[in-house]
């Protein structure tokens, strides 16, 4: 059985980042999930000093209960619709947070926030907050990281399948295709984001949606993909091939790539800064004389969310910490050409770290 985790905790420590608010009104329903383990389309959260409020609608009645429950989150839930949602939600407020209302800023458009402070709560103080519950789920608990292995595994496991399968003649739109299904057969709810099959010259195109271009001998194949189990992702790219490309250039890129990829793994560790992950990574690159050609950051947090905190990048400025989930993947890209991209989804440990993605680089 896979361990649980750890969410009936999650509001407290949330409740420790609130500062100078009084209550935060939490509106993106990846960090509702988060918080609640509430997994429908609609629904808003309101956090207080003491507790906390889910407003949802009748289709989500019976769901919300059983998952909260489930859960052991400490939140009210009130049903109804839009306007028995405003008076619960507006109540609770007035009667919950004694100063300002903090506003998920990323997630808050211009309409809502008229409407928020119009017919919602007037009189009330409204702020912006950014990433207070993001920064929560940047680490993992051992619950989340076993789903994300899992879903790793799952993915590890597709490929393995069908990558002799590669040859066949087969478009990249039936490759993606057959890994997505597969990936569901083997337990996935879904892909994690829109499975990248880019061979020959689209491989220069780092997100390259696959087209019915057959697969070739002799040529680099660029795939990017992963598998969400329990709505954890999981995230890799492997550069594959029927045989091995005939062009130098191209050669030489898989191998540069190779290399700066093994180097900024060996890089991730707690208390190291993300950029100097990115930094190891492209001075391989450029040391080449291609740093134009490695046109993306090298990496993001991975989790509920494909692209998530933290960042790994020469602008970012986070540090990694055990328990953060980040994927290290330098690319070389050569338009008219070919493209070649390694990826790996790591989690940080106390003395280094470990890969979540297992399959082997070397593929033929």
């Amino acid at each position: 059985m896979m361990e649980p985790m750890a969410v009936s905790s999650r509001l407290a420590a949330l409740r420790g980042e609130l500062e100078e608010i009084s209550a935060l009104l939490v509106t993106s329903l990846t960090n509702i999930r988060y918080l609640t383990g509430f997994t429908g389309s609609a629904a808003l959260l309101v956090v207080g000093p003491d507790e906390a409020l889910l407003v949802t609608d009748g289709r989500y009645e019976t769901q919300a209960a059983e998952q909260i429950a489930a859960c052991g989150a400490l939140v009210r839930i009130d049903v109804g619709g839009v306007a028995r949602q405003r008076e619960a939600v507006s109540g609770f407020v007035k009667s919950s947070a004694e100063g300002t209302l903090g506003l998920e800023a990323g997630n808050v458009t211009w309409a809502a926030l008229r409407t928020f402070r119009s017919d919602w709560f007037p009189g009330v103080e409204l702020t912006a907050t950014n990433g207070l519950v993001e920064r929560l789920r940047a680490k993992k608990d051992p619950g989340e990281l076993a789903r994300m292995a899992e879903a790793a595994r799952i993915a590890d496991s597709a490929l393995e399948k069908l990558l002799p399968t590669l040859g066949d003649g087969l478009s990249e739109e039936q490759f993606a295709r057959r890994l997505d299904f597969e990936m569901r057969e083997l337990g996935a709810a879904e892909p994690s984001f829109e499975t990248i099959v880019a061979s020959g010259a689209n491989a220069a195109k780092p997100h390259h949606r696959p087209s019915a271009r057959r697969i070739e001998d002799g040529e680099a194949v660029v795939l990017d993909f992963g598998a969400r189990f329990d709505g954890y992702c999981s995230d890799m790219t492997r550069t594959v091939w029927t045989t091995p490309p005939s062009d130098p250039e191209l050669r030489r890129a898989i191998q540069v790539v190779a290399q700066a990829q093994a180097a900024g793994v060996a890089a991730v560790g707690p208390g190291v800064a993300a950029a100097e992950i990115d930094r190891v990574c492209r001075d391989i690159i450029a040391a080449e004389g291609l740093s134009e050609r490695f046109v993306h950051g090298t990496g993001h947090g991975v989790g509920l969310d494909i692209h998530e905190a933290p960042s790994v990048s020469g602008a970012s400025g986070d540090t990694l910490v055990a328990g953060h989930v980040v994927t290290v993947e330098p690319g070389i890209y050569l338009p008219g050409l070919g493209g070649v991209r390694i990826e790996d989804t790591v989690v940080v440990t106390d003395d280094g770290c470990r890969p979540l993605t297992m399959t082997a680089k070397e593929l033929i």
